[in-house]
């Protein structure tokens, strides 16, 4: 068997955070959703059953909740910050894409949410 491409991905993941233009934003908060695909070899993990040979999600979740703690005038910001801190604590990823939602943005339209989504590169 010849793995030609592996990912592990993180779906809507729920936050409460404080990001946003407005003042308002930043101090009542809202609701956002986060996810990730990470590109990286997972050839090793499939033969080995070992966690340690895979890029563990619980971590992945750990960077994104706590980036996501941070509060930010622009979802690009965030969005880059984690895919930063992504990128730079789990070296063996070799593509990312990360995408947030603000879930009921503020812009006096009926729509489900407003999305920012950074693909890149290590």
């Amino acid at each position: 068997m010849t793995i030609t491409q592996s990912n592990i991905q993180l779906h809507d993941m729920r936050f409460y955070a404080y990001h946003g233009v407005m003042e308002q934003e930043r101090s009542v908060g809202g609701e956002y959703l986060v996810s990730l695909d990470v590109e990286t070899d997972l050839s090793r993990p499939v033969m080995t059953d070992a966690v340690e040979d895979t890029v563990n999600y619980a971590a992945l979740y750990d960077v994104v909740a706590h980036e996501m703690k941070q509060p930010s005038k622009l979802l690009e910001h965030v969005a880059g910050r984690i895919a930063q801190r992504v990128l730079g604590d789990f070296p063996q990823i070799e593509k990312l894409t990360v995408q947030i939602t603000k879930c009921n943005p503020p812009m006096g339209a009926d729509c489900k949410g407003a999305s920012v989504t950074l693909n890149v590169e290590n």
